[in-house]
């Protein structure tokens, strides 16, 4: 099982989360952006249905994938901001 950390930052004159390289939307106050990372990480462990996914790297070579429903993440939410908000 893989791990995935939803980080609450500053950002874009707000707050948002970050998931690797990717931020979320900004949200206008620290605790809007932590409830929508709870939010986010808790739909992520989700359970869903076996299905088959196709995505482009970054290299442009095409993969074809089965994505099983019940191989879920571990997701859990890092506040470093909490003290600055």
């Amino acid at each position: 099982m893989s791990d995935i950390h939803y980080t609450i930052v500053e950002h874009d004159g707000g707050w948002a989360y970050k998931v690797g390289g990717v931020f979320s939307e900004t949200f206008p106050t620290h605790d809007h952006a932590l409830a929508a990372a709870k939010d986010a990480s808790a739909r992520q462990e989700l359970a869903g249905e076996t299905s088959g996914i196709r995505y482009q790297d970054g290299s442009g070579v095409w993969h074809d994938e089965v994505a099983r429903g019940d191989d879920r993440p571990h997701a859990d939410v890092v506040d470093v901001g909490a003290a600055r908000s």
